[in-house]
């Protein structure tokens, strides 16, 4: 698989995850822009859904972790922040509960000249 497919398929998760926890009304928005270090581009997917819980957050990305009960099997988060740390990349949330979440993938400006 190639490097934009395995990014691709963090953002149909991500996206997914977003849609799945959406009630009518709920905007979804994806952002990109040039990360803080120009070495980096940031992806921003963010909704305005109902919010993960602050006692959540900190094991979403851990494998077989989901708020979904049995309709989710937990490996989503867990396989999407290993892609993008295999891309030398990084992943975070933010959540508020009731004003919604925003994954925030940052990853490094490809170079065609600096592979030589």
């Amino acid at each position: 698989m190639k490097a934009i497919e395995h990014i691709l398929e963090v953002l149909i998760n991500l996206m997914t995850n977003s849609i799945q926890a959406a009630s009518p009304g709920d905007k979804l928005t994806i952002k990109t822009c040039l990360g803080e270090r120009e070495e980096y581009i940031d992806i921003l997917i963010s909704d305005t859904g109902k919010g993960i819980p602050h006692e959540v957050l900190s094991n979403i990305f851990d494998p077989f972790f989901s708020t979904k009960g049995t309709s989710g099997t937990g490996l989503g988060l867990f396989v999407s922040y290993g892609i993008i740390k295999s891309h030398a990349g990084s992943i975070r949330v933010e959540s508020e509960v009731g004003v919604g979440t925003t994954f925030t993938i940052q990853l490094p400006i490809y170079h065609e000249d600096r592979r030589r």
